[in-house]
């Protein structure tokens, strides 16, 4: 069964996130991933290229797994600057659509006053439900 995204009757339309999801199948729960490549280096400065990095982290542990983007059913965004994120809203679209396609699972933002790794302006962690495999 692939994941489902559920709406309350008459709530009005989340944009760019599900209210909720419903899936069967395996859990995996992806640590949070930044905006560094696999050699644990930062190519991108900037917030986009960062956020692009760490969604595609997330996605290479997804599909390590066995599954795809499809399977993620949850994110949860840590941001060191709201402002800098409001600014580039159509752009954080744009970018997400880049790397996880019209995927739009259950998702919460948090913003926090700094991540561990200085260079850090974002830090994603994420839940996927992989099909059970026979």
């Amino acid at each position: 069964m692939p994941a489902i995204s559920v709406q309350p009757e008459g709530w009005k339309p989340a944009k760019g996130y599900a209210n909720g999801m419903v899936a069967e199948g395996k859990l995996l729960f992806v640590g949070g991933q930044i905006g560094w490549t696999a050699d644990q280096v930062f190519a991108a400065q900037d917030f986009i290229g960062q956020m692009s990095q760490a969604l595609q982290n997330i996605l290479e542990v997804v599909r390590a797994a066995g599954g795809s983007a499809q399977d993620i059913t949850r994110l949860t965004w840590f941001v060191t600057d709201k402002a800098e994120y409001l600014a580039h809203q159509a752009e954080v679209g744009k970018a997400y659509r880049a790397v996880m396609g019209y995927h739009f699972p259950a998702m919460t933002m948090v913003v926090v006053s700094a991540l561990i790794e200085d260079q850090a302006k974002i830090e994603i962690e994420a839940t996927a439900v992989l099909p059970a495999r026979s």
